[in-house]
């Protein structure tokens, strides 16, 4: 296989760790590939965004989700560490307002598939971080929701000392139990 894969508490959200090649000059691996997606995932999906954004340490971008037009996301770091969490936002699933978190960063390779359906963010844990991904659908500022990151229903366990900082549509997202959900 490509990719390991490895479980996370929401089995549709996957951790995939690509095969890294690497010797003293550095290293190479291949941070996609439909086929090999396919084969290790079993899900056929087809990427019509790519989107780059880098951060400041202590920065959490989200939680954002579009509730028309969801966009499943493929995540990854290229420089620096973040904590990145998804949480099910669809009332007909048995893990309807759970969320799964993990550590990306640029030295693991870790890459993290997050299915339509459920809304994602992440924190800044280095220095700096450069966080790409590829979305199954494009961006509609006007589908896009915001949940508040630190809503105590969900009681999300970010690694945060002091209040992260926040663009100004997620320091008013919306609480889960008034949150817009999927069927």
């Amino acid at each position: 296989m490509p990719y390991t894969l490895t479980p996370t508490a929401l089995p549709e959200v996957l951790l995939l760790t690509p095969k890294v090649f690497g010797d003293a000059r550095g290293f190479f691996y291949e941070s996609f590939n439909a086929r090999d997606f396919r084969e290790s995932t079993g899900l056929q999906v087809d990427f019509v965004q790519d989107n780059h954004s880098k951060s400041a340490k202590g920065v959490l971008r989200g939680l954002h989700y579009q509730i028309q037009n969801p966009q499943g996301k493929l995540v990854r770091v290229i420089q620096g560490a973040v904590f990145d969490v998804a949480v099910d936002m669809r009332r007909s699933s048995p893990r309807f307002g759970k969320w799964t978190g993990v550590e990306l960063s640029a030295d693991n390779n870790r890459q993290l598939w997050v299915p339509p359906g459920f809304a994602h963010g992440f924190l800044v844990l280095s220095e700096t971080a450069e966080f790409l991904y590829k979305t199954t659908d494009y961006w509609y500022p006007e589908f896009e929701r915001s949940l508040r990151w630190d809503d105590p229903q969900l009681n999300i366990a970010w690694p945060v000392q002091d209040r992260p900082q926040l663009a100004k549509k997620d320091a008013e997202g919306s609480a889960f139990a008034n949150a817009d959900t999927y069927e």
